[in-house]
């Protein structure tokens, strides 16, 4: 009998997500499944009780919740050191890295899903001593998503973001960085407005941010928005829905093993939607090491 951990974060998304949740549930005990059920509280529980059952004798665990959610739960089978198979069942704001790998939602699927145990090592990125699924960044409006409160991430969804981006668009849009990047691919000393790292093309809602990632080459792409003319940021952000904005001579697209990121000022980094810290920082691929249920 296989033996499935649900790691749950109950704050995450709406009631309807909790919903299918109890019908994936069913479905799964009915087809004859051992199932155990744990409920986030605060800030890596899913992390914590995914080490937990590296050390146990699950067979697959379901992560339910948003981009921070998952990204505690591949930090925790990074660190737990058994590679469980995760099953992802999003029910954030945003989702990018579910809504990339085009995740089923609806309990039948997912739980199809699950029975045939499909599986792909997708890479991860390490950012001085943590982890991400998707992306890491630091610059313009990369604070926004650690930064609207829970409650509105509930109550309005993705309109949270665009609310706060809205407020804080004004002040940050002047505001330039200065960063020095050294990679085997590309070094140089810059004023930008913006850098990510990224495992996927689909970041902050965008789906094509990124429009050359992927998620099993083992290589993570970075983008370098370069302070720029209002005239420029307008044109880029334009480009940007079509994923045209790289050929921008503003921007720089590199794919990368390592790379390291400093600078003089201070500069907070966002990672998987969360806060992760400030720079300086060594970024790097750890390939294939998140197992996923595909």
């Amino acid at each position: 009998m296989r033996k499935v951990k649900i790691i749950n974060n109950p704050s995450a998304g709406r009631n309807i997500v909790q919903k299918r949740l109890d019908s994936i549930c069913k479905i799964l005990m009915d087809s004859g499944y051992i199932i155990g059920k744990y409920s986030t509280k605060g800030k890596n529980d899913a992390m914590n009780e995914t080490i937990k059952s590296c050390k146990e004798d699950w067979d697959i665990i379901i992560a339910c919740g948003g981009d921070g959610t998952i990204n505690e739960v591949a930090t925790g089978i990074v660190k737990g050191g058994r590679k469980i198979p995760v099953a992802i069942l999003p029910a954030g704001t945003v989702n990018d890295f579910a809504n990339y790998m085009k995740l089923p939602k609806s309990p039948k699927k997912f739980c199809e899903m699950i029975i045939k145990e499909n599986t792909i090592d997708v890479d991860l990125g390490r950012i001085n001593d943590k982890y991400f699924v998707n992306v890491a960044a630091g610059g313009l409006l990369t604070n926004v998503a650690h930064e609207v409160p829970v409650e509105a991430k509930t109550i309005l969804g993705r309109i949270a973001y665009y609310i706060e981006g809205m407020k804080q668009m004004p002040r940050q849009m002047f505001k330039g960085i200065n960063i020095k990047v050294e990679s085997e691919e590309y070094t140089s000393e810059e004023e930008i407005l913006l850098f990510l790292l990224t495992n996927s093309s689909s970041i902050g809602g965008f789906k094509k941010l990124a429009p050359k990632a992927q998620v099993e080459d083992g290589l993570l792409d970075c983008i370098i928005i370069r302070k720029s003319e209002i005239q420029d940021v307008f044109s880029i952000f334009i480009n940007l829905l079509k994923g045209e904005h790289i050929n921008h001579p503003n921007v720089k697209y590199f794919k990368t093993k390592k790379v390291i990121i400093n600078s003089d000022q201070e500069v907070q980094i966002d990672i998987d939607g969360e806060f992760g810290g400030k720079l300086p920082a060594t970024i790097e691929v750890l390939p294939g090491s998140f197992r996923i249920l595909v």
